[in-house]
């Protein structure tokens, strides 16, 4: 190994793709003070920004998403041969050791890079359905890290599949061992005051306002934002004493407050939620897309959530992701490309039962949170460690 080992992390473009690779970084930094950390993504602002604030390296690598019509063919092959080859010099010139794939138009062009090179890969794969990184490069790589066990039948059966969980970032661990610890605490104060040696205590706190948090996305979930306000209304004095939290995205903030000023509806619309973690963990029910980062992170808050799965996905990979949480009676889900009506009216259906209902809301929040996976990012961190020591990653493997 050398003695600073150079760990690149290759992908982005979304929060989904970005924030399970800051969190292994995090985690891999502690095991290892010493490495140095870089990221390669598409040079988006916000993505830039982010990285650095976290302390490490940022590189751009020209790269182009597929295309969509005939006319981006032609960027598609230029801007990727030349992403391809920027990232054969950067490896090269940066003597990186280790490769961590994440996803996206940036990752398939360094992870085959470093495989051309010879250098070791671990790729993270965030859904259901794999994304073309994971289902082309998987048998070259030293490890594929799944979030879910549905990914298995879409690749070869001698790819390196380890189930490990979505990483989500810290912030979201800390505050569930915080709350878990709690949890215990209030149990344990419970069996204390069955046995009647403590008969005046009490479990419960005052009582708080129940909140309703609509994510449309750091990009905006239009759907969301036009059919939310309009699915509230339905539900008319059933939500008097809920606050509602809208976050609407990039520029859609003014539209949705305007919708709901129409209604004559109180809500907070924000572009940004800053304190997502804390504001989770304080929710009661939960509007969402359905991305592998976003299910982890509800799922370590233990809310239940009403999902909405954005239909353009990917080989529909969100979708995929969503069946598999409703089916752990988790969540409920509304296909957008299955509703004959108004979206609002569906949204409202499932909404109803959630709002009204606060032992369903109990339950399923339990459900959510036996999905939680809170080391994942500490246990790839830990096989990107034995893999840089020249150690062996088969007990992770076969665990």
């Amino acid at each position: 190994m050398a003695a600073t080992p150079h760990v690149l992390f290759a992908g982005g473009g979304s929060a989904s793709h970005l924030f399970p690779g800051m969190a292994v970084a995090e985690h891999l930094r502690r095991i290892m003070p010493n490495a140095l950390v870089t990221f390669a993504g598409t040079g988006a602002a916000r993505e830039r920004h982010t990285v650095r604030i976290a302390g490490h390296h940022y590189s751009t690598i020209p790269t182009h998403p597929m295309p969509r019509n005939p006319l981006q063919a032609v960027r598609f092959v230029t801007d990727n041969v030349a992403g391809y080859c920027a990232a054969r010099w950067m490896l090269r010139e940066q003597r990186v050791s280790l490769v961590v794939g994440l996803g996206g138009s940036t990752s398939v062009a360094v992870v085959r890079a470093a495989v051309a090179r010879g250098i070791p890969v671990v790729l993270l794969e965030q859904n259901a359905v794999p994304g073309r990184t994971t289902r082309w490069l998987s048998r070259a790589a030293a490890m594929v890290c799944a979030a879910f066990e549905e990914v298995r039948p879409h690749l070869h059966v001698q790819a390196p599949v380890t189930v490990t969980g979505n990483p989500c970032r810290t912030v979201f661990e800390d505050l569930y061992k915080r709350t878990a610890g709690q949890a215990a605490s209030v149990r344990a104060g419970l069996a204390v005051t069955a046995g009647g040696s403590m008969g005046g205590a009490t479990a419960t706190g005052p009582k708080r306002q129940h909140r309703l948090v609509i994510l449309g996305g750091s990009g905006g979930a239009r759907s969301l934002n036009e059919s939310i306000p309009a699915a509230l209304k339905r539900l008319g004095d059933r939500l008097h004493d809920w606050q509602i939290v809208h976050q609407t995205g990039d520029g859609q903030l003014q539209e949705t407050e305007s919708r709901y000023a129409k209604l004559g509806m109180k809500a907070l619309a924000v572009t940004h939620i800053d304190e997502i973690a804390s504001v989770l963990f304080a929710s009661d029910v939960v509007v969402s897309r359905a991305s592998g980062t976003t299910l982890a992170e509800l799922a370590l808050a233990g809310v239940p959530a009403l999902l909405v799965p954005f239909p353009l996905a990917a080989d529909n990979h969100q979708t995929a992701n969503a069946k598999v949480y409703t089916a752990a009676s988790a969540c409920r889900m509304v296909d957008e490309t299955q509703q004959t009506g108004a979206l609002d009216a569906a949204l409202a259906r499932e909404l109803e039962s959630l709002i009204t209902d606060h032992h369903l809301r109990t339950e399923m929040g339990r459900n959510m949170q036996k999905l939680a996976r809170p080391q994942a990012a500490s246990q790839i961190a830990g096989a990107i460690a034995d893999q840089l020591c020249g150690g062996s990653i088969t007990g992770l493997m076969a665990a």
